[in-house]
């Protein structure tokens, strides 16, 4: 891979990627909205430019063959996520049904449907609707764990509750804290 570069090449690479790691970067987050996962976005689409630079170098603009690279890591890295909450969706499904098997009762289809829905949720409203109701923690502990303060916690839990609300329908009338022991089997 690299090793098959000449030293030139590899010098004409390192001086492309520092010269436009920063704007890769950018664009990588305004793609996924997470700094971690787009500086790993970056390191992959520069990993693959790197691994296929001969051919690179060559084309009539770099930079617009740079961003096709880096949104083609973007696509594969959301097809990534998708099979694995799949796999994970298809666990928690076999171990619902063990435990149905074990434990006949209603509780199974409830917590089945309430994932559902959670899922449904953007990622931060989800982690607050987890971490207040889920696991039961404090306004000012949610608000420390994601690093942000206790109105937007407050906030992204008035929101989120409001939203799987309108998810779950009307068969779902119970208040918020039957909803959620039922969920967990309490």
């Amino acid at each position: 891979m690299l090793g098959r570069l000449t030293q030139e090449e590899l010098a004409d690479f390192t001086e492309f990627a520092q010269a436009r790691q920063r704007h890769l970067m950018r664009t990588a987050y305004l793609l996924c909205g997470n700094r971690q996962a787009a500086q790993d976005l970056t390191q992959t689409a520069l990993l693959d430019l790197c691994r296929a630079w001969r051919r690179v170098r060559r084309v009539d603009d770099v930079d617009a063959y740079s961003h096709r690279v880096l949104i083609n890591a973007y696509r594969t890295a959301l097809r990534k996520a998708g099979r694995e909450r799949k796999a994970l969706w298809d666990k928690a499904w076999e171990a619902e049904t063990f435990e149905a098997a074990s434990a006949p009762d209603h509780s199974v289809g409830l917590r089945l449907t309430l994932l559902a829905a959670l899922d449904r949720l953007p990622p931060k409203a989800r982690a607050v609707v987890v971490l207040r109701y889920w696991e039961d923690l404090s306004v000012e502990a949610t608000a420390a764990a994601l690093g942000c303060s206790t109105g937007t916690v407050k906030s992204q839990s008035s929101r989120a509750l409001a939203r799987l609300r309108t998810l779950l329908g009307d068969g779902f009338a119970t208040t918020d804290s039957e909803l959620w022991e039922n969920s967990h089997g309490n």
